[in-house]
């Protein structure tokens, strides 16, 4: 299946190296690439892509539009997924990114970007309606001190095939990560679940709603 994405970053040279090597990914369909948000915000609404892949740091602060742009197209197009690239580890952002909803939204640091195939899936799976969080991030946030939440309900495993989960990695990924038989992870899943209280929830939601209680308890 084909992604079609929708590419924005304000340095003309990123957006074309970051354009070239997806125009050669045959998963991926670049319908335009653009460089400010008002620009990504009207090649959105013309296009209607799967998935739009944008910059943090965009004119005219060069703080967070990139975050602002991504939340007004989740309301104004729920069904567009969108993934945030970040030039540093910054866990605040992916906290102000993913408060409102984790659903079709990702947040990857920019070396991702040089692996076209990690690239590719991951918008792949944001066009889906998965949530993708960068390894690094999910890293900083498990090594991270915390007080006593809901999490603690959680054994060391079952904790750890969460992290994984919010990294995006589906059931035959995790048990090839953690080398353990599929059954083994959609047990230990299947408690993840029942002691978050997500039993009534069904499929793909219920993966949603343990990942943002895990960012939220991290």
């Amino acid at each position: 299946m084909t992604v079609r994405v929708v590419f924005a970053d304000d340095n003309y040279l990123v957006r074309e190296g970051v354009a070239g090597l997806l125009t050669e990914t045959p998963e991926v369909d670049l319908v335009e690439t653009v460089g400010d948000p008002v620009a990504l915000h009207e090649a959105v609404a013309r296009h209607q892509p799967d998935a739009v892949l944008t910059d943090i740091r965009m004119p005219p602060t060069f703080t967070t539009e990139g975050i602002a742009a991504a939340k007004r197209i989740r309301v104004e197009f729920p069904q567009i997924g969108v993934v945030v690239l970040s030039q540093y580890v910054e866990e605040d952002y992916a906290f102000e990114l993913l408060a409102g909803g984790v659903a079709g939204m990702g947040y990857l640091l920019k070396e991702r970007v040089s692996d076209v195939a990690v690239l590719a899936d991951a918008l792949r799976r944001i066009g889906e309606g998965e949530c993708v969080v960068d390894p690094t991030i999910v890293a900083r946030l498990v090594a991270r001190k915390r007080a006593r939440g809901p999490l603690d309900v959680l054994t060391e495993r079952e904790r750890e095939v969460l992290a994984l989960i919010a990294e995006g990695l589906s059931n035959k990924a995790i048990s090839e990560r953690m080398y353990l038989s599929p059954k083994t992870v959609e047990a230990h899943i299947s408690q993840i679940f029942m002691k978050l209280d997500l039993r009534t929830a069904e499929g793909q939601h219920r993966r949603v709603l343990a990942v943002l209680a895990y960012l939220r308890a991290s």
